[in-house]
C-alpha cells in the first residue's frame, strides 16, 4: 500500500544552526530538481544550513556524500545529517533493479555506520509520470524531497535528544 509521511509536531520542530548536507544525483534531472524544491524549501523554514553536492548518478550518491562528510569533517564543520536526492525509472533491463537496490544499500550502510541522520529521497519508479507525481510539491499531497528532509531533521532532533550531538 502507498503512503506518504506525515508530519507531527515534533517534526515540525526548529533545527536552527543544524549544517545538513544535501547530496543530488544529475540522472533524470528535471524530476530531482523537484525534489531539490521540497527538500531545501523544508530544510530551509526549519533553520537548517544546507550545502548542495551534485554526483552524477544514484550509484554515486553514497559515495559523494562520504567525500563531503570527510571533507568537512577534516575542516571542523562536520554536517549533522544528509539528504540523498535521486531518479530511478524502470527500463527494460536488470539495471534498474541494481541501482535501486545498490544505491539504497549504500545509502544505509553509510547512515547506520557512522550513525548518520540519513533521509533517502531517491525514487524508485516504474515511469517518469510516476516520479513526477511523487516529486513535484506543487501537485499537492507527495512531496518526497520534503518528506526525506524531514525524516533527516528527526534523526538530527533525536541524536541532539540523546546527547549523541548534532
Amino acid at each position: 500500500m502507498a503512503g506518504s509521511y506525515r508530519a507531527d509536531d515534533d517534526d515540525l520542530a526548529p533545527v536552527n544552526g543544524a549544517r545538513i548536507l544535501v547530496v543530488e544525483s544529475r540522472f533524470n534531472e528535471d524530476i530531482v530538481e523537484l525534489l531539490h524544491e521540497g527538500a531545501v524549501r523544508a530544510l530551509e523554514e526549519l533553520g537548517a544550513d544546507v550545502t548542495i553536492v551534485t554526483v552524477p548518478g544514484a550509484l554515486e550518491l553514497a559515495a559523494g556524500a562520504a567525500i563531503a562528510l570527510d571533507a568537512a569533517e577534516q575542516a571542523g564543520t562536520p554536517y549533522d545529517g544528509v539528504v540523498a536526492l535521486g531518479c530511478v525509472i524502470r527500463g527494460d533491463t536488470y539495471h534498474f533493479e541494481i541501482v535501486a537496490n545498490e544505491s539504497a544499500r549504500a545509502l544505509t550502510d553509510l547512515s547506520v555506520a557512522r550513525r548518520l541522520p540519513l533521509g533517502n529521497g531517491v525514487l524508485t519508479v516504474d515511469n517518469e509520470e510516476q516520479a513526477a507525481a511523487r516529486a513535484d510539491p506543487s501537485q499537492g499531497g507527495a512531496d518526497k524531497g520534503g518528506d526525506a528532509a524531514l525524516a533527516a531533521l528527526a534523526l538530527v532532533r533525536l541524536k541532539r535528544k540523546l546527547g549523541g550531538v548534532a
